[in-house]
């Protein structure tokens, strides 16, 4: 079997190395991959929004199954696309992708479904928004309507910092036509956790639970950004919290999909916010999170292309997953002045010592080869990514083998999986 994935990030790499244990898989590309896709897997030099580039290469190579990990191709109706030309890929389509494409139409979608969410003003110019801003005060949350590499949120704390918000995303254009529209909602108090699943359109399976730590400095400090790293499990969901994020928000958002006419196949991901009320909404996404996806690939257990292919086929009921017990984590080394301007280039070096570890695999975002050596080609870099028989086991163990590499301006955040720690007596 022939296995195209689309992306080159540290989900794709995670995707891909799990892709490679399957004993289905004859052949994988990744179009464009990185230095770590490289050691797995043949790169080819087309860009994931190249959607015509992508299908004509797939119809060439007789690929049998395309894995798309961003959203950006998604949006751009890749899936349509693939499908029209009879080939199989896994993701939702463009009308599905859309939940993530655009703030307002999830907010939206939230709301006529009941699903439990922040309340929210939706505008689509800037006095608008910054009247909205006067009456109802700070904290705040300012939100780009569309795509923004993850950076289009901002929670502001006081109300000169959500007014500069929403001229810069709407007047400064910041995030160019995804600013055309603001989602200006009440800002949450609580725990975050992400809440990642499979569906066919009708079965719902939630992966292993995670947490994410999105701001660039310890203890939540600074400019969002991409994602700094991740653990697995999260310990804040229980299995009755689990039960209710399943009745509450998975059940309805799939039946209010098929509601919209919507046939939504693929991954959902649920950013919840764990609040005194409940688990709530923050956004939907219509891919696997980054870099929530590699501690979670690290703990399936489960042969992933067959879940695949029972998804596409709409008999996903009767799958089974298979999770590792043991704990994932996650640390991202992210380049100089990311996530403002970094450079690219620079040799990483410490790389094969990690040979050495048992249970640890550094999966690859920002990174392209020079030759012999690999070099940064990104803001997130690395992400360093340890099993262990405990949270604070693999936290160790991470942390043991991110202080083996090393690159100039290398910068991560020190407190990855800290906050589950309070959970364990």
């Amino acid at each position: 079997m022939k296995v195209l994935v689309i992306g080159s990030g540290g989900r794709e790499h995670a995707l891909v190395w799990k892709i490679a244990q399957s004993p289905k898989i004859d052949k994988i590309y990744c179009a464009p991959g990185n230095a770590g896709t490289a050691q797995l897997a043949e790169n080819i030099e087309i860009k994931a929004d190249d959607i015509q580039g992508l299908l004509k290469f797939a119809q060439e190579k007789k690929i049998d199954l395309t894995v798309v990990g961003p959203e950006g191709p998604l949006v751009l109706g890749i899936v349509n696309l693939f499908e029209k030309a009879g080939l199989k890929i896994f993701g939702p389509r463009a009308e599905a992708a859309r939940i993530e494409g655009s703030k307002v139409f999830s907010k939206e979608f939230m709301i006529k479904n009941d699903i439990p969410t922040a309340q929210a003003g939706i505008f689509a110019d800037a006095p608008a928004a910054i009247n909205y801003i006067n009456e109802v005060g700070a904290p705040i949350v300012v939100k780009a309507d569309g795509l923004a590499a993850g950076k289009g949120v901002i929670v502001a704390r006081t109300k000169p910092e959500a007014i500069a918000a929403v001229k810069l995303i709407m007047e400064q254009k910041e995030f160019g036509a995804a600013g055309n529209k603001v989602v200006i909602e009440e800002c949450l108090v609580g725990e975050e956790a992400s809440i990642i699943a499979f569906t066919d359109g009708e079965s719902v399976i939630p992966l292993a639970s995670s947490q994410d730590h999105k701001r660039i400095f310890d203890k939540d400090q600074g400019p969002n950004t991409g994602g700094m790293g991740a653990y697995s499990p999260a310990p804040i969901v229980t299995d009755r919290l689990m039960s209710e994020i399943d009745l509450n928000v998975l059940k309805p958002f799939v039946s209010g999909m098929r509601q919209e006419g919507i046939d939504y196949k693929g991954v959902i991901y649920a950013g919840i916010m764990v609040t005194k009320k409940g688990p709530m909404v923050l956004e939907f996404n219509a891919r696997f999170g980054d870099p929530e996806t590699q501690p979670i690939m690290m703990r399936m257990k489960s042969d992933i292309v067959p879940v695949f292919e029972a998804i596409i086929d709409g008999k996903l009921d009767d799958r089974l997953i298979e999770w590792d017990e043991r704990a994932a984590v996650c640390v991202v080394l992210a380049a100089g002045g990311y996530p403002g301007k970094y450079e690219k280039g620079i040799p990483i070096s410490g790389l094969d010592k990690i040979d050495q570890l048992e249970n640890v695999t550094v999966f690859h975002a920002g990174t392209k080869f020079a030759g012999a050596q690999v070099v940064t080609n990104g803001g997130r870099v690395l992400g360093v990514t340890a099993l262990g028989g405990s949270i604070k086991f693999a936290i160790d163990k991470a942390y043991q083998a991110t202080n083996m590499i090393h690159f100039k301006g290398m910068h991560y955040r020190k407190d990855i999986g800290k906050q589950a720690l309070k959970y364990i007596r």
